[in-house]
């Protein structure tokens, strides 16, 4: 997921230096989306890696 992000946020500045603005906001906000979902699932297992080394 983090490396889509990752394409997706280099195909939008790409895009916005093409002088393709519209496309260039859609790949930044997907973009935006596909990491802020990354950021979450790796807080959520850090969580579950924190609990179970805790209950240990």
């Amino acid at each position: 997921m983090l490396k889509w992000a990752i394409i997706l946020a280099i195909v939008s500045i790409v895009t916005g230096w093409l002088g393709f603005g519209t496309l260039s906001g859609v790949t930044g906000a997907i973009a935006k989306v596909l990491f802020a979902i990354f950021i979450i699932l790796f807080l959520i297992a850090l969580l579950a890696v924190v609990g179970i080394i805790h209950m240990a």
